[in-house]
């Protein structure tokens, strides 16, 4: 493992490093945050998972969330969102292949080899943090459109794991979006009954823990209605019962000026549960 920038940053330290990762069989990036309370405790941590074309970069330079972070004695752990490399398999487009991993374990070849973002984000990285990073077992994760899916899906399919979630923007029910149909297609293959292991919208049936979830969404987004449809999402968690703050925002859009308008709030929301 290899610390490639580290930046004084709100009385802490932005750092990104590099290391080789077993899950996908490549060297990944992920960038970390440490406010000033880690020099003398072990802290809490918040994993932010990003959208698609997304690198560890984009949420650390455009949300704003290291001052919050810092307020709230929080680390800020941000991923990468595929596996890189000269031997990974990639497509043409932006919305499958690398920059597009989609938070799932892959079973279709070429990308079964690689794409593994799931055990990743959900095993491989939070045990890397946790012995060499003064990180304590106290999780809660977050993520902005792929990524909103991604924090989602590992909450609720791993009961316990996290203190809290969130998500902005989040593709709730991508087996019924085109993002997510050719990403599933492509990575899980043409069952659809198998995609609805990796669904938001179709786990809330089935959730062994009513973590309340916390949606933002922006009702200028160009994605809100062909790809994000969160009434999906508010309509499963109406069905069973499960907890869900969804707050529809006026005028905003699914850019990081949305989500650095909101992550404040957030970063808040994630606090007090690790807290407790």
């Amino acid at each position: 493992m290899q610390r490639v920038e580290q930046h004084a940053c709100f009385g802490g330290r932005q750092e990104v490093w590099t290391h080789r990762s077993e899950a996908l069989d490549c060297d990944m990036r992920f960038a970390v945050y440490l406010p000033p309370q880690a020099d003398t405790r072990r802290l809490p941590v918040l994993y932010w998972l990003s959208g698609l074309t997304c690198t560890e970069q984009n949420f650390i330079t455009k949300a704003g969330a290291q001052r919050h972070a810092a307020e709230h004695g929080v680390i800020l752990v941000a991923p990468d969102t595929s596996p890189r490399g000269d031997d990974v398999a990639d497509a043409d487009g932006y919305d499958l292949g690398k920059g597009a991993g989609f938070y799932l374990n892959a079973t279709q070849s070429p990308w079964s080899s690689h794409y593994r973002m799931y055990d990743y984000v959900v095993d491989e990285l939070p045990a890397l943090m946790e012995a060499h990073f003064p990180a304590t077992g106290a999780r809660a994760v977050s993520g902005h459109s792929m990524g909103g899916h991604g924090a989602l899906v590992v909450a609720l399919k791993n009961p316990g794991r996290y203190r809290s979630v969130s998500a902005f923007s989040p593709i709730v029910a991508p087996a019924r979006v085109p993002w997510g149909e050719k990403a599933f297609t492509a990575y899980l293959g043409d069952d659809r009954e198998a995609w609805k292991a990796w669904d938001a919208s179709e786990l809330i049936a089935t959730a062994g823990e009513r973590l309340p979830l916390l949606v933002d969404q922006g009702e200028a987004d160009e994605f809100l209605e062909s790809q994000l449809q969160p009434r999906w999402l508010r309509e499963a968690c109406e069905r069973t019962g499960h907890p869900l703050r969804l707050h529809l925002r006026p005028g905003y859009d699914h850019s990081y000026y949305f989500i650095a308008s909101f992550i404040g709030e957030h970063i808040a929301h994630h606090a007090a549960a690790l807290r407790d």
